[in-house]
Formats: C-alpha cells, structure tokens, sequence
C-alpha cells in the first residue's frame, strides 16, 4: 500500500538564504582482516561438524535469513553443497520472523533478492508461515517453522552482531536466530510481545529449549568487520553452540564500524534498510534507536533520511528516528508492508512519519537552520552511504579542520561544494 504524499509548503524565513558548507571526504581506517575464500572456509569449518556420516539420507534444513551478508548466496550453496556431498537431502527455509510482509510469497521474494533460487542453490526452497508449538517457557509457547521442524535436521546459519534496542550475552545471532527468525510471524509477533527490555533475558533459555526440542544440526555463524567484509566464520555443535554465539558477538563488538569522532550537528544517510539492521539503520552507528536506549553512543543533533535500500522492498522501518526526510522517500514506502513488521515488534516510534519537504536541498537547509545558534557554515555535517559504508565518508570543512589529526582518518580530497540537480536532489 503505497500513499502519494502532497507537496508541502511550511513557512520559514530565510530558508532560502541558508548556506551549506563545503564538503571533503575522507577515509576512516579500520582492521581490515578478512577472509579472502569465503567456500574455501566454510568447507573447512563444516569439518568441525560431529557424525557427519549420520547424514546420509536425512533430510536437513538451512536456514537464510533477511540481514544482508556478504557472499550470503555462496555461503548457503556451499552448506548446501557439502551436506549432498555428505549424502543428505537439504532444502532452505527463510527465516526471518515476519520480514516480507509476514507471507511466503514475500519471504521467497527477499530471498530472490540476495540471489537464493533454487536454480542457484540446486535445492528446494521451502516457504511457509506454518509453525509448530515445540515447548514453552515459563508460560510462553516457542515456535519454530514446520518445515523445520519435520527435518531430519536443522541447520542454523546467520550473522553474528550487536543488536539494535537490546544489549546482553546474545544479541543477534545464531541464538535469536532460533528465538525469532525460524518461529515466523507467529513466533517473532509473540516473542517482540514482552519488549525489547526482555530480550537478553529470554533468548539464552529459548535457545536452550531449541537444542534440546528440536532436530538442531549445527550452526553456522558469520561476522562482519568495518568494511562490511566476512572477517570470521565459525560452524559449532550443540555442546558449543551458546559459547560461539556469545564469542562471535564479543568478535563483532570489537569489529563494528562506527564514527571515529564524537559531535555531529547533521548526519545525511543516503539510504535504510532492514537488509542493513533491524533498526534500517544501525544505532550502534548513528546513537539512535527505536527505543531511545542508545544514548551516549554519539551525540547527533539531526538525522536527514534520503532513502531507503531496493533491498529493503519498501519496509520503511527506522524512518521514525529522522528528524527529516523528503516527499520523495515517503511515496516509496510500503506502509502495509512496514507497519505489519512494526506491529511484530510493537514499537510505533519506528514508523512514525517525520518531518518531510520535497527537495532534499530543502531538507538540508531545514536541518541547518534548526541548529539554532550554530552558523551552518560552522556546522559539523557528515554525509554516508549507510551505516555499512563508514570508510570513505564526507564531513563539512570545520568539522575536517577538528579532526583532520585524529588517529585512523585520512584526507581523499575536497573541499567542494554539495552539488543539487533540478529537482533539488543530491547529486
């Protein structure tokens, strides 16, 4: 469901003479360890893998995600390929709670997107909203997908990194994989039912019911370093399952790309996306979350949201947390589609509609001169891709004049003024 958003024409005065600094770009150096064969390695971690002659003939289930991965077609085609080699069965599921608009249809199309077919994968794909009760806890019933459920086996494969609202020994990853990914829409609607504030409480039992309920197999988990490449990968058993889980969040925590300075009056984000962070885009970047719990993290005066990920498929979760955006990105979203996630999750503020103009050279001007007292010439202004490109940035000319010595930033070039085309977009 999409709505046209009108033209929108707020008085205010002396926006038009609003200046915009010049820009620089520079680049943020972070460890840029890597692995360089992402087959290569999940072949030799699959070697970790217990009684892999017990597989001949089973019927195993991979699980794939929504989070964008790296490779992530490679990595589920190599699982997938050595378990054959293996003599099972695979197949793949999504599993991703109430993404694509909580249908199949929708799952299987997100899943498309990242380049999983059953023609690429040579599997079937298995899409249902079909769970099945396997237990409860404390009351509360567990799900997990019957397809799922009725394999010989199940593998859990996902990336490993800090979450967005929740902080604790499991965030997202392989144990929320199981907590919220494979329960589907039922599962993930029940479970974001006792808040976010729950989650570092329930997940680690959750997990454990799963491994002891359910045909679990192995798990596979991935992490990502600053530049958005696979720097580990790590398949366990379900004697170290919880253990590599919490070990891959604490490698993820130390990896994740982040601004290397503290102040910024502006942050323009071209682009959010669930694809990205569950958040669009990810507050341990920007300080900003659903829930207003990141505080600290960065002191940000304004957000100005340009778009949203094709990825995404027009969820336009997260756009509560700008303080601006454009006509333009509002008329993009799906508003079915993106409040039936926020429902999942219970929380409203991360559909909320901000404050929109219809250029973006308006947008820019409007943040600007809410500064208040800060002259936009001054103003310390930065400029990224998304919350996943934190290497080559822009910043505003005083800003680069503060920070142009700090350790792990290098000069690219400017500076040069912000260009608009005839639309007033960025160029």
């Amino acid at each position: 469901m999409r709505i046209v958003f009108p033209e929108v024409h707020p008085k205010i005065q002396g926006l038009n003479e609003v200046q915009i600094p010049k820009m620089v770009k520079i680049r943020q150096v972070y460890d840029s360890q890597k692995v360089e064969d992402v087959a290569a390695e999940v072949r030799l971690q699959m070697e970790k893998v217990e009684n892999r002659d017990s597989y001949k003939g089973k019927s195993i289930c991979v699980t794939a995600g929504s989070r964008g991965i790296p490779y992530i077609d490679i990595i589920v085609r190599t699982i997938c390929d050595v378990l054959k080699e293996w003599g099972a069965e695979p197949f793949i599921i999504p599993s991703m709670g109430s993404h694509g608009g909580a249908t199949a249809e929708g799952q299987i199309e997100m899943l498309a997107g990242y380049n999983i077919t059953e023609e690429t994968m040579g599997v079937p794909i298995k899409s249902s909203m079909d769970v099945v009760q396997y237990d409860e806890l404390d009351g509360i019933p567990l799900y997990c997908d019957k397809y799922a459920y009725e394999s010989d086996g199940i593998v859990i494969f996902n990336k490993v990194k800090p979450h967005t609202d929740f902080r604790g020994s499991h965030e997202s990853g392989l144990a929320k994989m199981i907590a919220i990914g494979i329960a589907k829409h039922k599962g993930a609607a029940m479970f974001h039912s006792f808040g976010f504030h729950r989650f570092a409480e329930l997940i680690p039992p959750v997990a454990e019911k799963f491994l002891e309920k359910c045909p679990f197999a192995f798990g596979v988990g991935v992490v990502q370093n600053a530049y958005d490449d696979i720097c580990e990968i790590a398949v366990c058993n379900k004697n170290d399952f919880m253990e590599t889980d919490a070990r891959l969040l604490e490698s993820a925590k130390e990896k994740i790309a982040k601004f290397l300075f503290d102040h910024i009056d502006l942050l323009i984000i071209d682009e959010i996306g669930k694809n990205l962070s569950g958040n669009g885009h990810d507050p341990n970047v920007t300080g900003r979350n659903l829930q207003d719990t990141f505080k600290g993290t960065l002191d940000l005066k304004k957000l100005f949201i340009r778009g949203l990920t094709p990825e995404a498929h027009h969820n336009g979760a997260g756009l509560g947390s700008a303080d601006v955006t454009t006509r333009k990105c509002l008329n993009d979203v799906d508003w079915e589609v993106t409040w039936t996630n926020a429902l999942t999750t219970g929380i409203m503020t991360a559909v909320r509609i901000p404050f929109y103009t219809n250029t973006e050279l308006d947008a820019v001007r409007t943040c600007l001169k809410t500064l208040y007292s800060t002259d936009p010439l001054k103003a310390r202004i930065v400029h990224i891709k998304n919350t996943q490109s934190m290497y080559d940035i822009e910043v505003s000319e005083a800003l680069y004049e503060d920070i142009k010595n700090s350790p792990g930033i290098e000069y690219v070039k400017g500076p040069y003024p912000v260009e608009f085309d005839e639309n007033g977009d960025m160029k």
